[in-house]
C-alpha cells in the first residue's frame, strides 16, 4: 500500500532536512498513527505520500505507483484512491451538509443516480443523516469534522488520510472521531492518522510511527509505544 525506501527530502529554498533516510512498509488495511512534535517531518511524509512533493532521493510506492516516475498527468488518479481529512474541515459554507458531500463525487464526474444514493448512506454512516439540509455554520466543530470525513469516504478511497482530525474539537469528540475512523479501518480501508495527542494515541491498540527531526524514531504497537 505504502513503502518508503531510504527517503530523503531536502527543501531547495532553506536547505531544510526534512526526511532524512525514512524506509516505512504500510499495509493495505492498517491503521497507522503517525506522531511527532511540530517540524518533525509529518507534513512532509502526508505530502510526499499525495504526491504535493517529491523525495530528494529514495523511492516511495503507493498503490502499486512509483511516484518518482509518475506522470504529473497521473497524479489526479493517484489522489482519487485517498480520501483527506483536514483538521480546518474545509467545508463550502454556501452548501449544505449533503451538498458538501456530493461535490466531492460531482468532481470526479459521478453520476447524479449515483450520487443521489451514495451520499444517504455515507451521511448515515458517520451520523449525520438529520444534518443533511444544514450548513457548517449551524454544526459543532465535532460534526464539521464528521462532514469532512464524510467527504473523504464519499468515493470509496482505498485510503484515508487524517491530518490532525481532531485539532479543532473537543476530547470527547476527538475520541469519537478516532472511534469512527477504527469503524471504517474495520471495513478495509487503510487509516493514517497524524496528531500530537499522545493520551489519544494511548487510548487505541494501534500502530505507532514516531518522527522526530525527519527520522523516524521508534514503530511501534501501542503496548511498546506506552513504555517509551
Amino acid at each position: 500500500m505504502i513503502e518508503f525506501k531510504n527517503v530523503s527530502k531536502v527543501y531547495a529554498s532553506n536547505g531544510a532536512h526534512a526526511l532524512d533516510d525514512v524506509s516505512i512498509s504500510i499495509a493495505k488495511g492498517e491503521f497507522v498513527f503517525i506522531v511527532g512534535a511540530s517540524g518533525a517531518g509529518k507534513s512532509t511524509f502526508l505530502k510526499l505520500i499525495m504526491r504535493e512533493e517529491q523525495p530528494t532521493s529514495g523511492s516511495i510506492i503507493v498503490n502499486d505507483m512509483f511516484l518518482e516516475r509518475l506522470p504529473r498527468r497521473k497524479v489526479p488518479y493517484l489522489r482519487r484512491t485517498m480520501g483527506i481529512v483536514f483538521q480546518d474541515f474545509r467545508l463550502i459554507s454556501k452548501m449544505t451538509v449533503y451538498e458538501n458531500v456530493a461535490f466531492a463525487m460531482r468532481c470526479v464526474g459521478k453520476k447524479s443516480s449515483t450520487i443521489k444514493k451514495r451520499v444517504p448512506y455515507i451521511l448515515d454512516l458517520v451520523g449525520l443523516s438529520d444534518k443533511a439540509n444544514d450548513h457548517p455554520n449551524e454544526l459543532s466543530g465535532g460534526e464539521q469534522q464528521r462532514v469532512s470525513l464524510a467527504r473523504a469516504l464519499v468515493n470509496n478511497p482505498s485510503m484515508i488520510i487524517a491530518d490532525e482530525p481532531t485539532g479543532n474539537v473537543d476530547p470527547e469528540m476527538s475520541f469519537e472521531i478516532i472511534e469512527l475512523l477504527s469503524e471504517i479501518n474495520k471495513r478495509g480501508t487503510t487509516v493514517l492518522v497524524v496528531t500530537h495527542e499522545h493520551e489519544l494515541v494511548k487510548s487505541f491498540g494501534k500502530r505507532v510511527i514516531n518522527i522526530e527531526d525527519g527520522r523516524v524514531v521508534a514503530d511501534s504497537a501501542d503496548e511498546e509505544y506506552i513504555a517509551i
